[in-house]
């Protein structure tokens, strides 16, 4: 590998706005803001999205979307 051109590799924190999950783990993404850890030091946080506190896959609350295809909908709408 080449020498300095790599993103530099650290533990990160990750957390989740939505579900309140907050992870520890090791990345490359960057951030201006940090949050102190249960370990008492500092790490960079990212703040997401989603995550599986809060994905419906995950947490089995999913939307059941309609079942009819586009045509049929489309048909019953303007009578085709």
């Amino acid at each position: 590998m080449q020498q300095g051109i790599h993103p530099e590799y650290r533990p990160v924190v990750f957390r989740d706005k939505t579900g309140g999950l907050s992870f520890l783990t090791r990345s490359t993404a960057a951030s201006d803001r940090t949050v102190e850890w249960a370990d008492g030091r500092t790490y960079p946080v990212v703040d997401v999205e989603t995550s599986s506190a809060s994905h419906p896959f995950y947490t089995g609350r999913a939307r059941l979307m309609d079942t009819e295809g586009r045509v049929e909908l489309y048909r019953r709408r303007y009578g085709g």
